[in-house]
């Protein structure tokens, strides 16, 4: 325990320092909310990927990995074609046009690309930022207390509390900087945790039976890449929302902020191949890190998530406890709380910038001077933290049989379904105006809602899309919404504008 409780501390006073240094960075709300739109592609590659990840490809990837065996890997695909999409076709074309606008939210982006003449969109995405930002945030702050409780025995209320109060620190102080930054560390641990742990695992395998035979075994269908059960309907749909995962990173604004703040298109041509490979190597690491749970300890016939918790998101955590020494285990403890904090930083430095500049400087108080900004931006990050872990706190306490995988889906998938329409179209389609975006963002919004808590319950069709999941769905008419409405309502003058912008 006193081993495990030094390298966290240690770990901590890493973050803490980046906080100290990264403040002395900030001169305006520029450098607080984009870091100054001058980082490299190595921090930014590695940020879009540790806030894109999160605890759910430590705990709740690897889980799944556990419970449906290879069919997992669909989500691998997913994932990188998603990954891969927003960086070769969409990241440099965004950092220009936003570049020209002199862009720091997304807000400030799609305000600009439509010339609103009203706070309409501005405020309309600011709450649907807000809205999903807290679900998101708690989902992680619940991971945190999950990961306290499981690593060190602590009541899981405090472990979550503790969490909070670490993230918040360096937040306040470093702002986006310090969120880059530390994500660049963050994302290096996952990595090489990731990377390592199931070629540990596999040396150790000891079983006299090759490691698939031993999983055929204990399920044929852990081996089958429909999933178990073989080839049906139920696990086609299964398989579509799988690949559908990465839909999510074409336009979420958590991971487009960072292409505002990379300091050149160059960077981006180099910034795709780390994230396309960081993406594809950890996240096929946490499938087999699953499978290879599954067979040290479940057998046949055994109630696996029992062993292995709900959905098996404790199957990280097992391995690690099974195979490493002690001081591992901290590093790998430390690992896990760096993946969610990768995740909780980013989402509350978005949600300070768009509560502060896009709805009190642009809209509330635009005579504010800019460095005032600073301060009011440190508090409201302290506020919306402090909702977020009241919200975990309360769903911890009326949801015991949650998990870390359904949780996180909500909030990214919400924020994902609001914006991915509208970004897609505002960077590739010139006939999309300012109504057609604010109708796309609604029906978006509302889709997620619909189709994740509706229409799984409706008799017959509804079992297919639960296992598709709501954003593939939402996704789907919030374009088409876009793109009927701009029809109706079209705007020559914003076409023209857009050819020259988009050069």
């Amino acid at each position: 325990m006193t081993i495990k409780l030094f390298i966290l501390v240690l770990y901590f006073g890493v973050l803490f320092f980046i906080g100290w240094w990264s403040s002395k960075k900030i001169k305006d709300i520029k450098d607080y909310y984009v870091g100054g739109k001058k980082l490299g592609y190595w921090v930014v590659a590695f940020s879009t990927r540790a806030t894109g990840e999160s605890a759910w490809l430590l705990l709740g990837l690897t889980g799944l990995g556990a419970i449906v065996g290879i069919s997992a890997f669909w989500v691998v695909l997913g994932e990188v074609i998603g990954v891969s999409l927003a960086w070769i076709f969409m990241a440099k074309k965004f950092k220009r046009i936003t570049d020209k606008f002199n862009s720091i939210t997304v807000p400030d982006y799609l305000v600009s690309r439509f010339k609103s003449k009203t706070n309409n969109l501005r405020l309309l995405s600011s709450i649907f930022l807000s809205f999903f930002i807290i679900i998101y945030v708690s989902a992680q702050i619940d991971a945190t207390g999950s990961a306290f409780e499981a690593f060190l025995n602590w009541n899981y209320f405090f472990g979550a509390i503790v969490g909070y109060g670490i993230v918040l620190l360096y937040i306040i102080f470093g702002g986006f900087v310090a969120v880059a930054w530390s994500d660049l560390i963050q994302g290096s641990l996952m990595f090489l945790a990731l990377l390592i742990l199931p070629i540990i695992g596999y040396i150790s395998y000891s079983n006299n039976i090759p490691l698939f035979e031993s999983i055929k075994k204990i399920d044929p269908g852990l081996l089958s890449i429909w999933g178990p059960g073989g080839f049906n309907s139920i696990n086609i749909a299964t398989i579509i929302g799988y690949l559908c995962i990465g839909l999510a990173f074409l336009g979420s604004p958590q991971i487009f902020v960072r292409f505002m703040s990379i300091k050149s298109e160059k960077e981006i041509d180099k910034g795709k191949w780390v994230a396309i490979l960081f993406t594809l190597i950890t996240d096929s690491a946490a499938v087999m890190i699953g499978i290879l749970a599954r067979s040290f300890f479940t057998d046949l016939g055994s109630d696996v998530e029992s062993i292995l918790g709900n959905n098996g998101q404790n199957s990280l955590i097992l391995m690690v406890e099974y195979l490493l020494p002690l001081t591992f285990v901290g590093i790998y403890m430390a690992v896990v709380l760096a993946a969610i904090m990768s995740t909780v930083d980013s989402l509350l430095v978005l949600a300070s910038s768009t509560i502060v500049r896009d709805i009190y400087q642009k809209i509330i108080n635009p005579k504010t001077h800019v460095k005032d900004l600073i301060g009011i931006s440190r508090l409201t990050t302290f506020i919306m933290a402090s909702i977020a872990l009241t919200v975990a706190i309360i769903v911890a306490i009326s949801t015991p049989e949650r998990t870390i995988f359904w949780f996180v889906l909500v909030g990214f998938h919400g924020i994902a379904a609001s914006f991915c329409p509208t970004i897609i179209l505002s960077l590739f389609w010139k006939g999309f105006t300012e109504k057609g975006a604010i109708s796309s963002m609604i029906v978006g919004f509302l889709a997620v809602l619909f189709f994740k808590f509706i229409m799984p319950k409706v008799e017959y069709i509804g079992i297919y899309f639960d296992k598709i999941a709501e954003l593939a769905p939402a996704l789907l008419l919030g374009l088409l919404t876009g793109y009927i409405v701009s029809k109706i309502y079209p705007n020559k003058e914003l076409e023209d504008e857009f050819k020259k912008i988009s050069k």
